[in-house]
């Protein structure tokens, strides 16, 4: 169905992308994965047609097979309305009929162009698909988007609702060969599952960035592993679970003949070194009257000799195993945090919301002792946000009483990094929070992944995910003991999901963390909140 042969692809002096070359059957769901910035997006997009290839080429069996791409990050005219959307993706029948014979035209001109071939066959398509609209109204409903008016403007919608919409308007187009970018994004646990249902139903195939690892455990059957170091793609059969056996498992045999490697190495230095003592040794303790033990000395050290070039030489070729990297081994050290007493947090017939509308939340009244490590879920809008942001005391509740504990210290990270001052860079921010020097804040922060120059760069020049790893740097080094995190892995790639839930995981204060993630949730979590119907049920997980 795709055969991608040696893609290669870069920007400016930076490559991302070399001798690329993979296959994907008809009927395969692939998960391509690897830590941000690599090349994921890079490559869906050139895959779709959305972006050149520098050297290589791709093909689809047959040529006109139609390709739904849902691009990351939903981000159509902000004006734009929902009907114009809708419009735009089912086609004005007229418009179709009049671009089709434009097509047909060039096609009698260039009859071997094997672009317009295909987008003939798309144009077509969509004339002779009579349900559009039917299915349109059905993926709508079931996205929950039918109770929008269509007039509404996108910018006034939530983020899972973008994603929704996104979703429907690949959909429609009934794609027999998807590349889904990141299409978990804000959508709430529900709408997961029915996207991963509708994944294992659909008669297709399909290529999925994500860093959602239950989603990809349930709906992919193969994984490709962009690497960075090579820029290119390694194929792994299975599930994610499976992948990850496979990595690990290479990873362990890499390391122990990278083990074996540096004995050997030590040992023939040794061996070199004694051989060259022991013939220094020889040639100084005889005289000229001994000539033979003398040449045979000269002969020893000579051998000596060749083996250190050798052995150079080694170290400096392509055969030497270089040490494995390990992946991000973040630094959640907090040993300046106060202790917390029993009670971290008292709520009494709390409402939340916005004054003018109704309550998000009401009369809602509960407790959180030291220890408790919460995850928070709900569907989108319901007030997840708003109520952290209450009890951080950013946003005035509506009613009620909020009461931390007499030596709570808490600490606020926000989904969209607003408390950040755009303007100061990472060393200033660590800075303003912490009395470190310059040196001992670099050394600091190059536990959160900024080295090199990156430190310095102004916040607003950040990636989301670096601002993500700024803010969790900041909230280490003001020594918090109760945080409240909001969505803190979304920008996140897996590895460093990873190593965020083993390091949040052994922090001694409390935490309440929204969070769809249900990997996270599984392997976090000692209790659970989920918010419907302007309540919080409350359920105790076994430990992890």
């Amino acid at each position: 169905m795709l055969a991608a042969h040696s893609i290669s692809k870069s920007y400016q002096t930076n490559r991302i992308l070399k001798d690329v070359s993979f296959t994907i059957k008809s009927d395969e769901r692939v998960g391509l994965i690897g830590p941000n910035g690599c090349g994921k997006t890079a490559l869906l997009r050139i895959l779709s047609g959305e972006e050149e290839l520098d050297s290589g080429h791709i093909s689809y069996t047959p040529s006109n097979l139609r390709v739904g791409y849902l691009p990351q990050g939903f981000a159509p005219d902000p004006e734009v309305t929902i009907s114009s959307l809708i419009k735009a993706a089912i086609g004005d029948p007229d418009h179709l009929q009049l671009k089709l014979t434009r097509l047909a035209s060039r096609l009698g001109e260039e009859p071997d162009h094997i672009g317009l071939q295909a987008e003939y066959d798309a144009v077509l398509h969509r004339i002779q698909q009579p349900s559009s609209i039917g299915n349109l109204s059905s993926l709508l409903s079931v996205f929950d988007l039918d109770h929008l008016p269509k007039d509404q403007i996108i910018s006034t919608l939530s983020g899972g609702q973008k994603t929704r919409l996104s979703l429907t308007l690949v959909l429609v187009s009934d794609p027999q060969f998807l590349l889904l970018d990141e299409p978990t994004n804000h959508l709430d646990i529900s709408m997961l599952e029915w996207l991963e249902g509708w994944l294992n139903d659909f008669q297709g195939a399909a290529l999925i960035v994500s860093h959602d690892r239950t989603f990809l455990e349930r709906t992919v059957t193969r994984i490709l592993d962009l690497d960075p170091q090579t820029q290119t793609v390694r194929s792994y059969e299975g599930t994610y679970s499976d992948y990850i056996e496979q990595v690990t498992r290479s990873y362990q045999q890499l390391w122990d003949k990278y083990k074996d490697q540096v004995y050997e190495i030590r040992r023939i230095k040794q061996d070199i070194a004694r051989t060259k003592e022991q013939a220094r040794k020889v040639e100084m303790t005889t005289t000229s009257r001994e000539p033979g033990v003398r040449r045979y000395a000269k002969k020893v050290a000579k051998k000596a000799i060749s083996r250190e070039k050798k052995l150079d030489r080694f170290l400096e070729s392509d055969d030497i195993i270089k040490k494995p990297k390990a992946g991000w081994q973040i630094k959640l050290d907090f040993k300046n945090a106060s202790h917390l007493g029993r009670d971290v947090l008292a709520v009494e017939n709390l409402s939340i919301g916005y004054p003018g509308y109704t309550p998000l939340i009401k009369d809602l009244s509960l407790h959180v002792q030291s220890g408790k490590r919460i995850a928070f879920t709900g569907s989108n809008g319901t007030g997840k946000t708003t109520l952290l942001k209450t009890i951080a005391g950013i946003q005035p509740p509506l009613g009620g009483n909020i009461r931390l504990g007499a030596s709570v210290k808490l600490g606020y990270l926000s989904q969209e990094q607003e408390i950040l001052d755009p303007q100061l860079n990472a060393v200033e921010t660590i800075q303003s929070v912490a009395p470190f020097n310059h040196t001992e804040t670099r050394n600091f922060l190059h536990y959160y992944l900024f080295d090199g120059d990156d430190p310095l760069r102004p916040i607003s020049l950040l990636s989301y995910g670096e601002r993500a790893r700024l803010m969790l740097a900041k909230l280490v080094a003001e020594g918090c003991n109760f945080l409240l995190l909001d969505e803190p892995i979304n920008h996140l790639d897996i590895p460093s999901r990873e190593r965020f839930e083993q390091a949040l995981t052994g922090f001694v204060g409390t935490t309440i963390v929204v969070v769809h993630d249900r990997y996270f949730i599984n392997r976090f979590a000692n209790e659970l909140w989920l918010l419907e119907d302007q309540r919080i049920r409350r359920k105790i997980l076994s430990t992890v």
